[in-house]
């Protein structure tokens, strides 16, 4: 089926904020300390939109950041998600994790980045993080009986541990990693010539990924395709997402590699926002851009450069 025929998306992902305790060198929403987006929605404004996520009946929300706990009302958000019903993915990076913020809710997955497997390589392209605080709350996850992955961000600083961090993401009990191409966003976008892998690190790691997919089969799942971004992307020209992507000012993107916004729920209600979504997919516009990032995948890095795509929303915002 696609979107049209769906009444509500399938899944949220919510950047609850762009706040955040690390300085990742490779994140793509531009996060670190003291970084939320102005005008970021308040707890009440958060917990109006959780419940409208609830009665639109979405199955699946992705609350992620920034680091999404570091926002006053994360816990609020999540229990009234999971008291509703809508399932729950929780992204953080772990190094100030508390799990019995998340214990008793429906959490589908607690994941976890943990960019390399000696701390030298981890706090050199996570600034501020300690492995062993990442490490320690993978612990506390399966300690509590709630499903773990592991995400690994791949760059010319951490591509040669790759094969530790699976291995480590193994013994921990991570049911899954997921990895990729580095994305060209936000301040991976600025820092591009400093991080993208080379060819012959991406060929050698793609043959760690087909092997080790091998050695764990059955045991963890190994999530790496589509590999790059612009494969997702030219799937997406095809087939849209059913996922909402909400900013934290409230303002929902068409897709996180295009710089367009099309909804304001400050303004807009959840399901009308998601109509917008559907009709966005088919402005010239927006299939536009989605030709320029197949021709030339360097288009990514405009994406965090905000544009409103109907007239009625305010001018071009650019952050």
């Amino acid at each position: 089926m696609r979107i049209e025929a769906f009444s509500a998306p399938t899944m949220v992902t919510w950047q609850l904020t762009r706040d955040c305790d690390l300085a990742c060198l490779h994140c793509c929403t531009d996060s670190a300390p003291g970084k939320a987006l102005p005008g970021e929605l308040t707890r009440a404004q958060s917990l109006n939109l959780a419940s409208q996520i609830v009665q639109a009946g979405v199955p699946y929300a992705m609350i992620v950041g920034g680091e999404p706990t570091l926002a006053a009302h994360f816990a609020d958000v999540c229990r009234t998600l999971s008291d509703g019903g809508v399932l729950l993915k929780i992204e953080t990076n772990g190094n100030d994790f508390n799990v019995d913020a998340v214990k008793g809710l429906g959490i589908r997955s607690v994941q976890i980045s943990i960019d390399g497997a000696s701390q030298a390589v981890y706090g050199r392209q996570r600034i501020n993080g300690i492995l062993d605080k990442a490490i320690a709350a993978c612990h506390a996850v399966v300690a509590a009986g709630l499903p773990l992955e592991i995400t690994f961000a791949p760059t010319r600083l951490n591509i040669f541990e790759a094969e530790a961090v699976i291995d480590l993401a193994a013994k921990l009990g991570a049911f899954r990693f997921n990895t990729g191409q580095l994305m060209r966003l936000g301040t991976a976008a600025k820092l591009w010539d400093r991080l993208e892998p080379s060819k012959a690190e991406y060929a050698s790691f793609l043959q760690v990924l087909e092997r080790k997919e091998r050695e764990y089969a059955g045991k963890m799942e190994l999530c790496y395709k589509p590999f790059s971004l612009e494969e997702e992307m030219a799937h997406r020209a095809f087939q849209p997402s059913g996922t909402l992507l909400v900013l934290p000012d409230g303002r929902v993107k068409v897709a996180a590699p295009l710089p367009f916004t099309c909804a304001d729920l400050k303004s807009q209600t959840f399901l009308e926002a998601w109509e917008l979504y559907k009709k966005a997919w088919a402005q010239p516009r927006v299939r536009a851009a989605l030709k320029d990032l197949a021709e030339d995948p360097a288009a990514s890095s405009r994406a965090n450069q905000w544009v409103a795509l109907y007239e009625s929303e305010d001018m071009p915002v650019v952050v």
